[in-house]
């Protein structure tokens, strides 16, 4: 089991900055794939990036170039560093890990509780 919480969410003002965090209970070292994702009011849940164990990332359209994800496993934290944000990335940003079993080659998918991020016009 790894338990997530995230924190560094707020209000920000549009083209302002925020770095969120994300806590795990355990190592990170060996989860596959973490990632963020958000969620606005009245919209479906979306991928925002990924980061795999090996350092390979991926972004949204939406957030390329202004978004950067990096994992630290020494800390156990993963990160996003926001910027240039826009009223349009006002969401719910929840943190996600999966972890592959090599015993039973089956995924196991752990969620944080969320994040509210505001971004002001």
């Amino acid at each position: 089991q790894v338990q997530l919480v995230e924190s560094g969410g707020g209000l920000v003002q549009a083209g302002g900055s925020l770095r969120l965090s994300c806590a795990a209970s355990a190592t990170i070292f060996n989860i596959n794939v973490m990632g963020w994702y958000r969620q606005a009011p009245g919209k479906q849940r979306e991928l925002v990036a990924t980061i795999t164990m090996s350092g390979s990332t991926n972004y949204a359209d939406s957030v390329k170039g202004r978004f950067t994800i990096s994992r630290d496993s020494a800390k156990n934290t993963l990160y996003l560093q926001m910027n240039s944000l826009e009223p349009e990335d006002t969401a719910v940003y929840s943190c996600n890990a999966k972890k592959l079993s090599g015993a039973t080659m089956t995924w196991s998918d752990y969620w944080g509780q969320g994040t509210q991020v505001t971004v002001s016009s």
